[in-house]
């Protein structure tokens, strides 16, 4: 069992949340608001360079549009929302706007935290060959991110940890089971899909411009190996 790349990204995760909580009432609005634009623009950029690997363009799209029909059916967002609700009633006393940026700070983190291709093919390798070195390399970079989104968030931002927890170790529990449908073909188009759900997020829960339910999104993760396999079948890909 590797879980270690996981349980450092959990640790860096509350650490630079914590961090940011002490922050928090220090730092003046515009700079808190400054740093989350900036995390935005990254956010989206980043999303912009992954989108790029695609092999094929057609591949991604329908995997979208199939996992996004898949993720509406079974109401993956508003779970989570439900989720967020309940850890604010247990652990936040607090109401009315800060309840609400509770579950957005929850959302959010645990929505960029979990999505990125690096989540994926880092608890992959961890689990398969104990090859945590990417895992530590995300797990710097959302300790950072961390700091930030808690400063403007607050504490929902360190619940995203769970998510982490149970995203990243199942992923590396499941590992072996997944090891026959992880080709080139397939780790480039979930970059793809990942750099789609990171521009989502940095347009919806970051930058603010449109909300966008991109939790559903999710499910295009499951589909995709099966649209590559009738893509290869029909020799389209």
């Amino acid at each position: 069992m590797h879980l270690t790349g996981t349980i450092i990204n959990v640790a860096t995760i509350l650490l630079g949340g914590f961090f940011g909580l002490l922050l928090g009432n220090r730092l003046p609005e515009k700079v808190r608001y400054t740093v989350m634009m900036a995390l935005g623009l990254f956010t989206f950029a980043y999303g912009i360079r992954l989108f790029m690997q695609t092999g094929n363009a057609l591949v991604v799209l329908i995997s979208m549009l199939i996992g996004v029909l898949l993720g509406e059916w079974w109401r993956i967002e508003d779970a989570l929302s439900h989720l967020g609700v309940f850890l604010e009633r247990k652990f936040n006393r607090n109401k009315g706007i800060e309840s609400a940026k509770f579950i957005r700070g929850f959302l959010s983190a645990s929505l960029l935290f979990s999505i990125g291709p690096m989540a994926i093919l880092g608890s992959i390798q961890d689990g398969l060959t104990g090859d945590y070195n990417t895992l530590v390399i995300k797990a710097i970079m959302d300790g950072f991110a961390a700091i930030a989104f808690a400063s403007s968030l607050g504490i929902g931002v360190l619940f995203s940890s769970l998510v982490i927890l149970v995203y990243q170790g199942g992923l590396s529990l499941l590992a072996t089971q997944l090891q026959f449908i992880m080709s080139d073909q397939v780790l480039a188009e979930f970059s793809a899909i990942g750099g789609i759900m990171l521009i989502g997020i940095a347009v919806s829960s970051l930058l603010e411009v449109k909300k966008i339910r991109v939790a559903n999104f999710l499910p295009g993760f499951i589909v995709l190996p099966l649209v590559i396999w009738i893509f290869n079948l029909f020799g389209i890909y």
